[in-house]
């Protein structure tokens, strides 16, 4: 093995869940451990998750974020930004914007995908690079996300 990957919401929703325990296995593991959270606004970011994001890069992880595009919720420019940036403030690294699963009972939250390519094109032209994340979607059968616009591709793109 060469990396512990983790992928989870609750550093967000319940930051007090990173107690001493977690950030001592997390220290101790024989490998590098990824963390890839799960936060979709930057309301969800407040002082307490940061002091836990704290904690566990000093603990060795490393922070990374897969944000789910939904309309009426993060689907604006700005908001988007807001995100990008709480998530860098908090020692996360943007990383993968989903399009929606369609799964039963959330057709209302979809967001198309040319609006989310417009959306991160409108975010490359206000944000540095690095916190850009990959525009993506998983496909029935696909071994691995599907990415529509990896960063290179929005920020050079001819205008």
């Amino acid at each position: 093995m060469k990396r512990l990957r983790l992928h989870t919401r609750t550093p967000i929703v319940l930051p007090e869940r990173v107690d001493d325990d977690l950030l001592a296995w997390i220290s101790a593991l024989p490998w590098p451990c990824v963390i890839v959270l799960h936060c979709n606004h930057a309301n969800e970011i407040d002082d307490s998750v940061r002091e836990a994001m704290k904690l566990l890069k000093a603990a060795g992880a490393t922070l990374l974020n897969q944000s789910v595009l939904l309309a009426g919720v993060n689907d604006s420019i700005g908001a988007l930004r807001e995100l990008s940036e709480g998530l860098w403030s908090a020692g996360i690294l943007p990383y993968y914007l989903h399009l929606l699963d369609r799964v039963c009972g959330s057709a209302h939250f979809e967001v198309p995908e040319s609006r989310a390519r417009e959306l991160v094109a409108g975010l490359a032209a206000q944000l540095p690079g690095y916190l850009l994340p990959r525009l993506a979607r998983e496909l029935p059968g696909a071994t691995s996300k599907t990415v529509l616009t990896p960063a290179w591709d929005v920020l050079h793109s001819p205008k």
